[in-house]
């Protein structure tokens, strides 16, 4: 019987393309969005995966959420945890909300989301979760104080987790994605964007396939030994230590 994969904010950019690779893998996906319906309807019908709307960062809807995804597909073996904001500006600037916000979708939704699964698949003896952090969460970046906080949580949330669940056939790794081809960074001025891209040793931007291939690997069979894990994936923009 084929596994079921939650992917969320799964319906565009990188997790669309997650999504993809997963369902080409043979897995039942699932994929969670927040709030663009016209794009999720669009990515069910293109992929033929099934859609579910929820907000990541509200532990309630994740529960019910997870609770549907079972109802109709079957307990979750794989979990990438993939959703995320930004609410950028300089932290001695920064209002309050804009803190909480990224924090309670970004970080805070690693424990709504993993918390319900995680019991099943150690019960299994399988589990495969997959966060999906970012190179900002590696070396920081200016007017990215909250983003960059989530994102080096969800490397520590990784690494301790993989302990935790090693014995048990779960394996938590994580992917850090640098500057990648997605309509978020399409919009950016065409100034600043060719400046981020000669600051690219590769000499352009990744692809959200290309972060998709590295989640595929993660959540087979054959990565039972690695866990605990960042993969960098930024084209040599940062070399973590």
């Amino acid at each position: 019987m084929a596994r079921v994969a939650l992917v969320t904010g799964g319906t565009r950019g990188i997790g669309k393309a997650i999504s993809a690779r997963l369902k080409a893998d043979g897995f039942k996906v699932a994929a969670n969005y927040a709030g663009n319906s016209e794009a999720a309807d669009a990515t069910a019908k293109e992929l033929g995966i099934s859609v579910y709307k929820w907000d990541v960062g509200d532990a309630a809807q994740c529960a019910e959420g997870i609770a549907k995804v079972t109802a109709d597909l079957g307990p979750v073996d794989v979990l990438v945890n993939n959703a995320g904001i930004t609410k950028d500006g300089l932290f001695h600037k920064m209002a309050q909300e804009k803190w909480d916000e990224v924090i309670r979708v970004d970080l805070s939704s690693l424990f709504y989301m993993t918390r319900p699964v995680i019991e099943g698949m150690r019960e299994r003896g399988y589990g495969r979760i997959v966060n999906i952090t970012s190179i900002n969460g590696q070396k920081g970046q200016v007017g990215q104080v909250n983003y960059s906080a989530a994102k080096a949580g969800m490397i520590g949330f990784t690494k301790a987790l993989a302990q935790e669940c090693a014995s048990k056939g779960v394996t938590v790794n994580a992917v850090a994605p640098g500057y990648i081809d997605t309509d978020m960074v399409a919009a950016v001025p065409e100034d600043v964007l060719k400046k981020i891209i000669a600051g690219i040793p590769v000499g352009r931007l990744g692809k959200a396939e290309e972060i998709a291939h590295a989640v595929s690997f993660l959540a087979s069979d054959n990565a039972g030994f690695m866990t605990g894990a960042t993969l960098t994936m930024n084209g040599a923009q940062y070399i973590a230590g």
